[in-house]
């Protein structure tokens, strides 16, 4: 899921990008107030972590404005206040959680997946399914004829994406900027590498053959003729 984190601490930015990016998320980070309400109002993101006290604008009139705004995203508030008014008070703002700090990266992960199953459309699925491969995108497990299939975090992202345009021709762009969150072509085999990857998981030990190369064109997952 592509998350927006607000947060000024170098230290705890750090572990927060880093975590993230490792469970498979695409993250944009900022360190101040103004240019975190800018990107929370302009860019489509799945869930908000924000720091309570920030420079140039803190965290509580952030989320404030959002909700003046319409803007339904789901908050984490993160703070080092933790008494039951300041908890309290985020949550009345428009806040959807609150962690105080110190705090351990596992439960951080879960709020965040808590966070975004609430705010998924009622009788809206959280599995992909393609001919006998399906993925389920908040237990992050993939299966092939019932059988587990053990992916990488970018290798799961990489199929996510296959799986939401299953049909599709995906070109390298396409990949580049949703994937690996890349706005220019980094001029490396990366793509061809992670796809050969997938293929040799979702597709050798299995009887049809699931995602294919379009030549001269990008990749394309798709249910055997």
């Amino acid at each position: 899921m592509r998350i927006l984190v607000i947060e000024d601490d170098k230290e705890a930015a750090t572990y927060l990008l880093k975590g993230l990016t490792e469970s498979g998320h695409v993250v944009d980070h900022t360190t101040n107030g103004e240019d975190g309400l800018h990107m929370a109002l302009t860019g489509a993101y799945e869930v908000d972590v924000i720091d309570r006290m920030l420079p140039r604008r803190d965290g509580l009139s952030i989320i404030t404005a959002m909700r003046s705004a319409e803007i339904h995203t789901p908050v984490l508030i993160l703070s080092a206040l933790g008494e039951v008014d300041d908890r309290v008070e985020g949550l009345r703002v428009g806040g959807d959680d609150y962690l105080t700090k110190p705090f351990a990266f596992a439960e951080l992960l879960a709020r965040i997946d808590a966070l975004a199953r609430r705010s998924l459309p009622e009788h809206s699925s959280t599995r992909l399914l393609v001919a006998d491969l399906e993925l389920d995108f908040l237990k992050h497990k993939v299966t092939r004829a019932d059988k587990t299939v053990h992916l990488q975090p970018r290798e799961f992202r990489l199929l996510k994406y296959m799986m939401q345009h299953a049909g599709q021709v995906v070109t390298r762009t396409m990949l580049l900027e949703n994937v690996w969150d890349y706005h220019f072509d980094p001029q490396t085999n990366v793509i061809d590498v992670h796809i050969s990857r997938l293929r040799a998981k979702i597709d050798k030990d299995f009887g049809e053959p699931l995602l294919h190369t379009v030549r001269g064109a990008g990749y394309c997952l798709r249910e055997p003729d």
